[in-house]
């Protein structure tokens, strides 16, 4: 049985939410929707449709995550997150944040790799 494109999902995380977006409206002729936010989380979500080629992404605002340097963070798909991230310290890499709800979405967690790249792994249990 083939497996799925493990790619699910993609976040460029910017400084100006409002600059970021009326950038890439106009360059990629698109429009966001907002996604659920908080003072400390704010997302627009390129558009998408379930089902199709692709993956899904979004421009997001996070509290205390500066943009510009390893500011794209590609998320993999998996049953459990949890199960993946408690994988990482034992390869090499480190845990940013523990599994974490966000809400109807599901859940993440955050880690680096080996060489500092953050990533992320989404599931919905």
């Amino acid at each position: 049985m083939a497996r799925p494109n493990p790619v699910g999902w993609f976040e460029i995380y910017v400084n100006d939410l409002p600059r970021a977006k009326a950038f890439y409206e106009k360059v990629l002729d698109t429009q966001f929707t907002p996604l659920d936010s908080s003072d400390e989380l704010k997302m627009l979500a390129f558009p998408m449709e379930r089902d199709t080629g692709g993956a899904g992404g979004a421009i997001v605002w996070m509290k205390g995550m500066d943009a510009g340097h390893n500011s794209t963070i590609v998320y993999f798909m998996s049953e459990d997150c949890a199960v993946e991230a408690g994988r990482v310290a034992g390869n090499g890499g480190k845990i940013f944040k523990d599994k974490f709800s966000i809400g109807e979405y599901g859940f993440i967690a955050l880690a680096t790799d080996p060489d500092g790249n953050m990533f992320g792994i989404h599931s919905m249990k």
